[in-house]
Protein backbone atom coordinates (compact mmCIF):
# COMPACT_ATOMS: atom_id res chain seq x y z
CA UNK A 1 0.00 0.00 0.00
CA UNK A 2 1.70 3.49 -1.35
CA UNK A 3 1.22 6.65 1.26
CA UNK A 4 -1.72 8.28 -1.10
CA UNK A 5 -3.39 4.78 -0.55
CA UNK A 6 -3.08 5.24 3.61
CA UNK A 7 -3.60 8.56 3.45
CA UNK A 8 -7.33 8.05 1.27
CA UNK A 9 -7.90 5.76 4.06
CA UNK A 10 -7.24 7.69 7.46
CA UNK A 11 -8.93 10.67 5.88
CA UNK A 12 -12.01 8.35 5.34
CA UNK A 13 -11.63 6.66 9.17
CA UNK A 14 -11.46 10.39 10.20
CA UNK A 15 -14.20 11.78 8.26
CA UNK A 16 -16.40 8.79 9.52
CA UNK A 17 -15.24 9.37 13.57
CA UNK A 18 -16.04 13.57 12.55
CA UNK A 19 -19.45 12.04 11.49
CA UNK A 20 -20.30 9.95 14.33
CA UNK A 21 -19.11 12.47 16.94
CA UNK A 22 -21.24 15.36 15.08
CA UNK A 23 -24.23 13.14 15.26
CA UNK A 24 -23.67 12.39 18.98
CA UNK A 25 -23.32 16.35 19.40
CA UNK A 26 -26.46 17.08 17.00
CA UNK A 27 -28.71 15.23 18.91
CA UNK A 28 -27.43 16.00 22.33
CA UNK A 29 -25.88 12.70 23.26
CA UNK A 30 -22.63 14.64 24.38
CA UNK A 31 -23.90 18.67 25.22
CA UNK A 32 -21.76 18.32 28.66
CA UNK A 33 -18.23 17.98 26.28
CA UNK A 34 -16.87 20.49 24.84
CA UNK A 35 -16.53 20.34 21.22
CA UNK A 36 -12.83 21.18 20.41
CA UNK A 37 -12.23 17.40 19.41
CA UNK A 38 -14.74 17.94 16.68
CA UNK A 39 -13.33 20.99 15.60
CA UNK A 40 -9.93 19.23 15.71
CA UNK A 41 -11.27 16.20 13.92
CA UNK A 42 -12.60 18.76 11.29
CA UNK A 43 -8.71 19.99 11.11
CA UNK A 44 -7.54 16.35 10.19
CA UNK A 45 -9.90 15.97 7.82
CA UNK A 46 -9.48 18.82 5.74
CA UNK A 47 -5.94 18.42 6.12
CA UNK A 48 -6.07 14.85 4.93
CA UNK A 49 -8.10 15.67 2.46
CA UNK A 50 -5.65 18.34 0.57
CA UNK A 51 -2.73 15.89 1.66
CA UNK A 52 -4.71 13.14 -0.36
CA UNK A 53 -5.39 15.50 -3.41
CA UNK A 54 -1.46 16.62 -3.48
CA UNK A 55 -0.16 12.98 -3.69
CA UNK A 56 -2.63 12.12 -6.29
CA UNK A 57 -1.95 14.84 -8.52
CA UNK A 58 2.14 13.83 -7.31
CA UNK A 59 0.97 10.61 -8.73
CA UNK A 60 -0.63 11.63 -12.24
CA UNK A 61 -3.61 10.04 -10.41
CA UNK A 62 -7.35 12.08 -10.91
CA UNK A 63 -6.62 14.34 -7.90
CA UNK A 64 -9.74 16.47 -9.46
CA UNK A 65 -11.98 14.08 -8.26
CA UNK A 66 -11.23 15.15 -4.57
CA UNK A 67 -11.23 18.75 -4.79
CA UNK A 68 -15.25 19.07 -4.68
CA UNK A 69 -14.95 17.38 -1.28
CA UNK A 70 -12.07 19.46 -0.35
CA UNK A 71 -14.49 22.91 -1.52
CA UNK A 72 -17.99 21.15 0.76
CA UNK A 73 -15.45 20.88 3.53
CA UNK A 74 -14.36 24.44 3.20
CA UNK A 75 -17.94 25.70 3.36
CA UNK A 76 -18.30 24.07 6.15
CA UNK A 77 -17.37 27.19 8.08
CA UNK A 78 -20.08 29.02 6.64
CA UNK A 79 -22.90 26.84 8.24
CA UNK A 80 -24.16 27.67 11.49
CA UNK A 81 -23.38 24.03 13.91
CA UNK A 82 -27.21 22.78 15.14
CA UNK A 83 -28.93 23.77 11.91
CA UNK A 84 -29.94 21.64 9.16
CA UNK A 85 -27.74 23.02 6.26
CA UNK A 86 -24.93 22.23 8.12
CA UNK A 87 -25.54 18.60 9.09
CA UNK A 88 -26.80 18.19 5.56
CA UNK A 89 -23.47 19.73 4.12
CA UNK A 90 -21.69 17.44 6.34
CA UNK A 91 -23.09 14.78 4.49
CA UNK A 92 -22.75 16.08 1.25
CA UNK A 93 -18.45 16.14 1.89
CA UNK A 94 -18.69 12.85 3.09
CA UNK A 95 -20.59 11.73 -0.30
CA UNK A 96 -18.40 13.84 -2.20
CA UNK A 97 -15.12 12.51 -0.14
CA UNK A 98 -16.78 8.73 -0.78
CA UNK A 99 -16.68 9.55 -4.59
CA UNK A 100 -13.47 11.04 -5.12
CA UNK A 101 -11.70 8.36 -3.05
CA UNK A 102 -12.85 5.97 -5.02
CA UNK A 103 -12.18 7.96 -8.43
CA UNK A 104 -8.38 8.26 -7.42
CA UNK A 105 -8.26 4.93 -6.25
CA UNK A 106 -9.78 2.64 -9.02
Amino acid sequence: MNALYAVLLGTGALLALLLLLGLSLQIGWRRDQTRWPHHALFFAVCAGTLLALGLAWWAGERWWALLPALLLLLGMTRTKAGRRNHWQLALGCAVAYSVGAWCVWS
